[in-house]
């Protein structure tokens, strides 16, 4: 889970989103999103579940350190 906000970042910058974007779609304040991509807060399951469903990505690759993101996925 350490890289959670690293993955974070990487997907929300692969689909060109802003932080307020995200934000409004995943129900939380952009300043949240922020303090997830810089590891300063810890997602919950809902949160975690939320952010995969919004991407399309497994909770595996959002919550495993040695998994990466294929660069092709979108």
């Amino acid at each position: 889970m350490k890289r959670f906000g690293e993955k974070l970042y990487q997907l929300r910058t692969r689909y060109r989103w802003t932080l307020i974007y995200l934000g409004n779609r995943l129900g939380v304040h952009n300043t949240f999103v922020s303090q997830l991509e810089k590891g300063r807060k810890v997602p919950n399951a809902e949160m975690i579940l939320k952010v995969a469903d919004t991407f399309d990505v497994t909770t595996d690759h959002l919550m495993r350190d040695e998994l990466d993101f294929p660069e092709d996925s979108r």
